[in-house]
């Protein structure tokens, strides 16, 4: 488990929770949000061990009983919400493990902190009947409602929620983490870190990811030869990315940051922004043979096909409509 100072970025959401404890000046609900990998779970958990904590300060000392107890998972007061249905939080759910328990009081602390995992799930039921709980909370309860979706709850159990939006990291510090922590080259954790977008657990998941390697060998050699390439073998490549079961979003994520290299490299020359670095000569050859209306028109295709597979149209021809644009262009 970690400490605040172990945590990676969201410094913005450190400081205003340690602050709160500091200042005891604690919240009775928090929405943290943020993309699935990005640490709301492990920043709740940060939370808790340091209000927990017998020393009292904006830091566990990680060594007291208090601390060992939240470390093992065995704190009386700290309550994780649970649910047995996979898509949703009933009503019920709510009731047992929050509104019915609430009403007890901490048993070795001054607070009692519930932690509500994938809250975008709460039906509305569920939420309204949070929301009662909410609105007149025990002095000692404290509840943290951790989603990727916030547009999902009531405006009412908005407003009665101190918001806190966890935000990307560099990608330099993506890249930093998993060269000097996972031991990664920094070719391959400057791939990872570009797929990643800043999400740290998703560059993690992606770097220990096999299906992740096989995607983009299989890719990386379709780009580099996609203009020599003719149709029935486009077709080919479409029948292994089907059988292959790989994710097409991620399959349009590397083509894109294929072409945004090829793009930089035209009007650069400058090998040391990209981000296929050990492709270089490739890059440099489709800069070539690219024009800059036809890189345009490539990246407008790969948008175009985003838009077609949300719309749920054949992705066997959204991939081979934007091969041949490629192809073309």
């Amino acid at each position: 488990m970690l400490k605040f100072d172990d945590i990676l970025g969201q410094e913005a959401v450190k400081e205003h929770l340690q602050n709160a404890i500091e200042t005891h000046k604690v919240s009775h609900a928090y929405i943290l949000s943020g993309e699935a990998g990005m640490g709301r779970k492990t920043l709740a958990h940060a939370f808790a061990l340091t209000l927990f904590c017998e020393q009292g300060r904006r830091q566990p000392c990680m060594s007291c009983h208090a601390c060992k107890q939240v470390q093992s998972g065995n704190h009386p007061d700290l309550i994780h919400v649970t649910h047995e249905k996979p898509g949703s939080i009933g009503v019920d759910d709510i009731r047992s493990q929050i509104n019915d328990t609430i009403p007890v009081r901490p048993y070795s602390s001054e607070y009692k902190i519930y932690i509500v995992d994938e809250a975008e799930k709460m039906t509305i039921q569920a939420q309204n009947a949070l929301l009662k709980t909410i609105e007149e909370p025990p002095p000692y309860a404290v509840i943290f409602l951790l989603t990727t979706n916030q547009e999902a709850f009531l405006p009412t159990i908005l407003s009665r929620c101190v918001q806190l939006k966890l935000k990307p990291l560099r990608d330099s510090v993506v890249k930093d983490y998993l060269t000097e922590t996972m031991r990664i080259s920094e070719a391959d954790a400057e791939i990872y870190a570009a797929f990643a977008r800043g999400n740290l657990g998703r560059a993690i998941q992606l770097a220990s990811s096999e299906q992740f390697r096989a995607m983009y060998m299989q890719l990386l050699q379709l780009m580099k030869n996609i203009h020599t390439l003719d149709i029935s073998v486009l077709l080919e490549e479409i029948r292994r990315i089907k059988e292959g079961n790989l994710d097409i979003y991620e399959c349009l994520d590397f083509m894109q940051l294929w072409y945004r290299d090829v793009l930089l490299y035209k009007v650069t020359k400058d090998i040391n922004l990209l981000i296929f670095k050990n492709e270089y000569r490739a890059i440099n050859e489709a800069s070539q043979y690219s024009s800059y209306e036809g890189l345009e028109n490539v990246q407008k295709a790969i948008d175009k096909a985003r838009v077609r597979l949300d719309a749920n149209v054949n992705m066997e021809l959204v991939i081979e409509l934007l091969l041949l644009a490629m192809k073309e262009n």
